[in-house]
């Protein structure tokens, strides 16, 4: 490939370029390319099954309602608007899908999104790449590495929002490019990437305004070496005697289990490590913090006007373009149903394990099952635990510091911001809790940074600036050693290629039961009760819903009962455990017994809730429900048997006689 110097045709460099990342994508992505109707890279029945949902939700809404896509009236029963303004609803993807499902059907559609999303990301890198160190060969195989390193590939498996991740190198090169210019088509290129990110997943916003934040206070920060005399070294001399007294206390909670004390007549219970290791961590940094000096750069009140006017023309136009879903979130405030998990010092979600970064690619077909089943134990399974980083590309690094060369600072730092943030709230190594606090146990308590609750994906941003490191280095190699640059950039490709292969990859079934055909046929407004029953967001479960129903309903078309979304508002459970019918129905379905009432209640309430809620129609899952269960439900329901597809059996009920 020839360097980014050419500038003859240009634009041939760009079009190679896309043109091997859609073979690499066919490749890395083997068998899918061949049963692009048939199959997914995720079960229907896990997260997969949503985001197939949102495609046809979405085009359901706009094209055949023509309405505003972030309402729905096709879960939770009739009557019952649904605000999708916090659910993670992939709207730029949903868009691209909006003329192709019309065409290519839903499920052939789903797989060309991801695939494009998978190209436009590692191309979108390229780029950044390219920026940087000014040499195409090199940022190809930036773009290469980013878009198939492990973490975003198992993304590919279930969280397929992540996958489009290519507004954060756009950012990252909007506010390299933007840097001592501060023009207003560049606030306004930064707040259209915003909105970008936002649309694809709301946690990529709160990466770019992270990564705008550090980006200025590195402007405006300076950090220099810091000499320390007289009453100085009495200072550091009372930390290290603190330090070494509180890892003492440490050292000794830790071996003896813990004390009880009684002090004042109040006993006090010494058994945790979390606020020891705390003050120990702190006192350190504190004890880190005096070798520097930390200075503000000097500014201008015409510099700090013109900040403050850049950064809110960059507010607007983001706020803009996504001004329909800010709409949507304004009504589900003003009806009292913006509802955020709380945040908790001890047990909110942790990130991923230290040792994650350096395992091999679980991914690969000769990676052993240990890797994977160990990864899979972990806390939020194994797609959120994947962080490998490859170790052809920490060979590259190795050899390039050996021949003199050195990271530049500002990408050093995301890596290792992102890096530490990515371990979330307490630091775990091979599955052991330290107990020492990460910077996320104090920055997931600001206002919107929080709501990326999940810090495990602050791996993405550090797989990003480790590529770029990674291009950085390879252009210095070849920098020093010219004759030899050629091959050495075949070797780094084919053996990161060797190391990240992924295929064959897993597929699963996306095959829709025939008895859906009957659903489909049955009156628009027969609603459609599936066993079991529930309703489920990212954070809770009540009952037992799964994602399949609604990959199903792609098919269908039908209002079904209960939901799965990303967030479900407090007020929808409450009504669920309300109601007689619905609350047994959840019990039920999470395997629970019935009390005598509870039962009483549901077979007399079933008529009424029946004809309020125009359910003509009930499919049982006989492998997860029990035989009590079924009985219970046909006797409440009074149910006749139409149809049965292996484990699925589909009912009628005397609401709709025809359906």
């Amino acid at each position: 490939m020839a360097d980014s110097v050419s500038s003859q045709r240009p634009w041939r460099i760009h079009a190679a370029v896309l043109l091997a990342y859609a073979a690499v994508a066919v490749a890395f992505s083997w068998p899918l390319s061949a049963h692009l109707q048939t199959h997914l890279t995720g079960s229907v029945g896990s997260d997969t099954g949503v985001y197939v949902w949102n495609q046809w939700v979405f085009r359901h809404e706009l094209v055949d309602n023509r309405s505003l896509p972030y309402f729905t009236g096709v879960l939770f029963g009739p009557d019952h608007l649904t605000d999708l303004s916090l659910h993670n609803y992939t709207t730029f993807q949903n868009l691209i899908a909006v003329p192709l499902a019309g065409v290519l059907g839903v499920v052939e559609t789903f797989n060309i999104v991801y695939l494009l999303m998978v190209v436009l990301t590692a191309y979108s890198t390229f780029l950044l790449a390219r920026h940087v160190t000014g040499v195409a060969p090199e940022s190809f195989i930036a773009g290469f590495l980013f878009a198939w390193s492990p973490v975003l590939v198992t993304r590919g498996m279930g969280h397929f929002s992540l996958v489009a991740a290519a507004p954060l190198p756009i950012f990252l090169l909007i506010l390299l490019k933007a840097d001592g210019r501060e023009r207003l088509r560049d606030a306004v290129a930064l707040g259209l990437t915003m909105a970008w990110a936002a649309t694809t997943d709301v946690y990529y916003a709160i990466y770019c305004l992270l990564i705008g934040a550090v980006f200025l206070m590195a402007r405006v920060v300076s950090i220099a070496p810091s000499r320390h005399a007289g009453w100085e070294r009495a200072a550091a001399w009372g930390l290290n005697v603190a330090i070494l007294c509180l890892g003492g206390l440490v050292i000794a909670i830790a071996a003896s289990g813990g004390w009880e004390l009684t002090v004042a007549g109040r006993t006090l219970h010494i058994r945790s490590l979390y606020t020891p290791v705390l003050g120990l961590t702190i006192l350190v940094l504190i004890q880190l913090a005096r070798t520097f000096r930390v200075s503000l750069v000097q500014l201008t009140k015409n510099d700090v006007y013109r900040f403050v006017g850049l950064t809110a023309a960059t507010a607007v136009v983001g706020a803009v373009f996504v001004s329909p879903v800010l709409y949507a979130a304004a009504v589900r405030i003003a009806q009292g149903e913006f509802d955020t998990p709380a945040i908790y010092w001890r047990s909110s979600p942790p990130g991923i394990d230290l040792l994650a970064l350096f395992l091999p690619n679980p991914n690969h077909p000769l990676a052993p099952d240990w890797i994977a089943q160990w990864l899979t134990k972990r806390p939020n399974g194994y797609l959120e635990n994947v962080a490998s980083v490859p170790w052809v590309a920490i060979g590259i690094l190795v050899l390039a510091w050996r021949s003199g060369w050195r990271p530049n600072r500002w990408w050093a730092a995301l890596c290792l911001m992102f890096g530490l943030l990515a371990l979330g709230p307490f630091l775990h190594v091979a599955g052991i809790n330290t107990y020492v606090p990460g910077p996320w146990a104090f920055l997931r308590y600001v206002p919107l940074i929080g709501l990326a609750h999940t810090p495990a994906r602050f791996s993405i941003v550090l797989m990003l600036a480790f590529a770029i490191v990674v291009a950085d280095a390879l252009r210095e190699l070849g920098r020093r050693n010219p004759s030899r640059r050629r091959a050495l950039l075949i070797a780094a490709g084919v053996l990161l290629a060797v190391e990240l292969l992924p295929a064959p990859l897993a597929l699963y079934s996306a095959e829709i039961p025939p008895l859906y055909r009957r659903v489909a046929a049955a009156p628009a407004t027969v609603t459609l009760l599936e066993i079991p029953y529930g309703v489920r967001d990212g954070v809770s479960s009540v009952g037992n819903f799964t994602a399949r129903t609604e990959f199903f309903q792609t098919a269908h078309g039908k209002t079904v009962m209960g939901g799965y979304l990303s967030r479900i508002p407090r007020r929808r459970v409450d009504e669920l455990q309300r109601d007689p019918v619905t609350r047994a129905l959840a019990m039920l379905s999470e395997n629970r017994q019935l009390s005598p009432n509870d039962e009483t209640a549901m077979l007399e309430d079933a008529p009424a809730f029946l004809r309020k809620n125009h359910i003509g129609l009930v499919v049982i899952d006989r492998e997860k429900t029990s035989d009590l269960f079924q009985g219970l439900v046909i006797k409440a329901f009074r149910l006749r048997h139409l149809e049965t597809n292996g484990s699925l059996s589909l009912f009628a009920t005397d609401v709709f006689p025809s359906a």
